[in-house]
């Protein structure tokens, strides 16, 4: 029998495994869009249920049929704008020109920030796109917290409508359905779970060593390091710490956006409790743990193999009241 190969499952894509430096993570970069909306938003996880749904894929081997699909939830209060601000393209990249504050703040955004006594906006005519601040309002769910979260989203359409769309919603609220629709894809943003400093092991899925090896089993089995740098090489396998990194999820099926009282669980999910706002579900997994703030926005490359339809959800394992 020939020896099957193993190489470690650490992959170099993602290096250094660093840390998020804070809890939700961070979109550089925004599709283009020819309508005048928020091109993003965010919920919290709330955890992951299954449906049984009427499978409308064109290819599939199961087109027409009943299916089995994990979904996971995920609860999206009403985000609103704080502030609008106005960008330039230069040639040392984007160059914030001016701001215009909201006429009021939530009391819970004083947590986060240093609220503006003097309330001194510019609004400036000579800029290439806009992009507004938004917060969430985590006091309207249950997962207990007030402190929200402060992120900038991105806007479609031309400058003029960009412009007009943002006045509107300046100091006001944005509700899931207004940015996006049952049956289209979304890239999804989050933080992974963590799970502190662990082994070479479990972090890369190195082999264990003979059982009897004197000097341990769970550990690199290297001669050391060369001697002509003097030091092991980085891409060694060594023990670290795992977990709660950034992590993106391209072209992920939204299936649902629902209201609370369509998914009203006796005694609430486990881990997170019982959701009270509009909610969206999302086929698959999604990193990150309960409560966990997830942003998701408009797709940059969208998949052709994906319906642009949600499919018809026959039944679920919930206890749904009308």
């Amino acid at each position: 029998m020939p020896t099957t190969r193993t190489p470690r499952r650490g992959s170099l894509q993602f290096w250094p495994r660093k840390r998020s430096k804070r809890i939700f993570a961070r979109v550089r970069y925004w599709a283009s869009s020819k309508d005048a909306k928020p091109l993003g938003f965010a919920g919290y996880k709330v955890g992951m249920t299954h449906l049984i749904i009427n499978d409308n894929s064109k290819n599939s081997t199961t087109k027409g049929m009943d299916i089995f699909c994990p979904v996971t939830i995920i609860e999206c209060p009403p985000l609103k704008t704080a502030s609008i601000k106005f960008y330039k393209n230069t040639i040392n990249g984007l160059k914030l020109v001016s701001e215009t504050l909201a006429d009021n703040f939530d009391k819970e955004l004083a947590r986060k920030i240093a609220l503006p006594k003097k309330k001194e906006s510019k609004e400036s005519k000579d800029f290439d796109f806009l992009r507004l601040l938004v917060y969430t309002q985590p006091k309207l769910t249950g997962i207990g917290k007030k402190k929200p979260e402060l992120f900038e989203i991105g806007v479609g359409g031309n400058k003029e409508e960009q412009l007009k769309y943002a006045q509107e919603k300046l100091g006001r609220e944005i509700t899931i359905d207004e940015v996006f629709k049952e049956g289209q894809q979304l890239d999804m943003h989050g933080i992974t779970k963590a799970k502190g400093v662990q082994g070479p092991v479990k972090r890369f899925g190195v082999n264990l060593k003979s059982h009897k090896s004197e000097k341990g089993v769970r550990r690199v089995g290297t001669l050391g390091g060369w001697k002509g740098q003097g030091h092991v090489m980085w891409r060694v396998a060594k023990a670290g710490k795992m977990g709660y990194h950034v992590r993106t999820e391209y072209n992920k099926w939204l299936l649902k956006i629902g209201k609370a009282s369509e998914i009203s669980k006796k005694g609430g999910f486990e881990s997170y409790g019982v959701v009270k706002n509009p909610f969206i579900l999302v086929k698959g997994s999604i990193a990150g743990t309960e409560k966990r703030i997830i942003r998701f926005n408009e797709p940059i490359r969208p998949s052709s193999k994906i319906p642009a339809t949600s499919p018809t959800i026959q039944s679920t394992n919930l206890d749904v009241t009308a």
